[in-house]
């Protein structure tokens, strides 16, 4: 979590006390006190029932760039072998994902599993 002061609006440290020997800095808190204090000016927060902060993590929407279902409709089929099913029959169109100097992407989709792959 990432607190900030309100003062200069510079991050704030975190720092223990001389209790916990192991992360004890020069004038840190004081008897294992926990703080957060703003390298800048001298705001300082005396930390007395802890800080928390939950967030909850969201999927992201991921958008299929292909079209869906519907880009496929109409699509002709050729000779390829899938990477999943070893089936040798796919349903494949091309298009143009980067700059025009470079060649079109090919994509393809198994006419047995549906799986999707590119080339190119």
């Amino acid at each position: 979590m990432l607190t900030f002061c309100p003062t200069c609006a510079n991050l704030l440290l975190l720092e223990r006390g001389a209790a916990d020997a192991s992360t004890s800095g020069a004038g840190a808190g004081v008897g294992g006190a926990v703080r957060l204090r703003c390298a800048s000016c001298p705001y300082a927060y005396d930390v007395v029932d802890g800080v928390k902060q939950r967030v909850d993590a969201r999927k992201k929407t991921v958008d299929d760039v292909l079209g869906g279902d519907d880009a496929w409709r109409n699509v002709d089929k050729t000779s390829a072998t899938c990477p999943g099913c070893a089936h040798d029959e796919a349903y494949f169109m091309q298009i143009q994902i980067r700059s025009a100097d470079e060649p079109m992407s090919v994509f393809y989709k198994c006419v047995k599993c549906a799986r999707q792959w590119r080339e190119g």
